[in-house]
């Protein structure tokens, strides 16, 4: 496949890009964190995201979307991540709406997908319970007891939770931590008795929490796929996910790169602009040519969802490994030549590492896939 984008993707980036520095730009970032919101992004411009289908857009045209597909959405991620927009579209769009896709029966997402496509709904994904990603590591339990499951257990880094109206939790019905067998998916509605939420407070300012569950009762008709059978559709999800979030550290280091030139140039020392210094140039060549390469692999792997590859696990860590160095240098790169400035509250380049470590490290850091892409290799 041609690693380039058609016309009608191209209007979609140049509009993504235009609306996104005009409504949630890093200043209006500034603004949500100094203000406190719990919600964690402005009510308003998700709206508006809705009403132009971004909610919608790799969410089939059956059930109220665009099916305009994942490469679609990751080319919105991208410049979501060079303006470090803070929205939904991470955790309701990318990771909710498509396990829903992957799991639930006809009734499930006839009346889930046309409300997340609509901007009616938010919900996100509890998986996590430790303080790395480890998807099969799963305690929390999940009892049937008539016509519901009794569900306990405490999840952490669950994305957009305090402004979630459903979560969808993994929990064990059956097997052990480690195993993929026994792992259920269970809809939960977040105002349900025994639920209960804690806003924390991450360096990138994003809304995250820990969701605490006892003895939640679930009806059975919330539960999306076989009992015990989620892994394969979570597995899925979860290789989806990391491509998205490779295509927004993409965004967020091409932005972060192209301040830093722009500041190579401007600042003097010495009676010189420090951009003809021959040390930086050097750096920034090396960097560009990494960010290169960066955007084939995100774009491959965005297609590969589209045409429903069989090597999509094996693209998924690739991308996100590599976007995890890359983002790594290219944060690094532009504190260390902004100088003492870039160390600085009042300077913007400083909210690029932030965000950049937080997405790094969620659904498994460049350690974590880079030991997957060797073991899917056979290493």
């Amino acid at each position: 496949m041609a690693l380039v984008l058609n016309e009608e993707q191209v209007m979609l980036k140049d509009a993504a890009a235009g609306f996104l520095a005009e409504k949630a730009s890093v200043a209006h970032l500034r603004a949500l964190r100094d203000s406190g919101d719990q919600q964690g992004f402005a009510g308003e411009v998700w709206a508006e995201m809705a009403q132009m289908g971004w909610a919608g857009i790799a969410i089939p045209e059956a059930f109220g979307g665009l099916g305009y597909g994942y490469t679609g959405l990751g080319l919105v991620l991208e410049q979501a991540g060079r303006n470090l927009s803070a929205s939904p579209l991470q955790s309701t769009v990318l990771v909710a709406a498509t396990l829903v896709a992957e799991l639930g029966n006809a009734r499930q997402k006839e009346a889930l997908l046309p409300a997340i496509a609509g901007g009616e709904c938010l919900v996100s994904l509890a998986l996590q319970e430790g303080l790395h990603h480890a998807p099969l590591d799963i305690a929390s339990t999940a009892v049937r007891d008539g016509d519901d499951y009794v569900v306990s257990g405490c999840k952490l880094m669950v994305l957009d939770a305090s402004s979630a109206d459903q979560f969808i939790v993994i929990v064990r019905s059956g097997g052990s931590a480690g195993q993929e067998q026994g792992l259920s998916a269970l809809l939960v509605d977040a105002d349900s008795a025994g639920v209960s939420v804690q806003r924390r407070s991450l360096v990138d300012s994003r809304n995250a929490g820990a969701l605490s569950l006892e003895n939640v009762r679930v009806p059975a008709a919330n539960l999306l796929g076989a009992e015990g059978g989620a892994w394969a559709g979570l597995a899925r999800t979860l290789d989806i996910a990391n491509i998205g979030l490779a295509a927004e550290l993409l965004g967020l280091s091409t932005e972060a790169f192209e301040r830093t030139v722009a500041y190579l140039k401007e600042r003097k020392q010495f009676g010189r602009v420090i951009g003809s210094f021959q040390g930086l140039q050097h750096r920034a060549a090396e960097l560009f040519a990494e960010l290169e390469l960066a955007r084939s692999i995100v774009l491959q792997a965005l297609q590969a969802i589209d045409a429903g590859e069989e090597s999509l696990a094996l693209l998924a860590s690739a991308a996100k490994a590599k976007l995890c160095e890359v983002a790594q240098r290219a944060t690094n790169e532009a504190i260390q030549m902004h100088g003492g400035i870039g160390m600085t509250d009042e300077h913007e380049i400083g909210f690029f590492i932030k965000r950049a470590r937080v997405a790094q490290h969620t659904f498994g850091d460049y350690n974590y896939h880079l030991d997957r892409f060797a073991r899917l290799n056979g290493f």
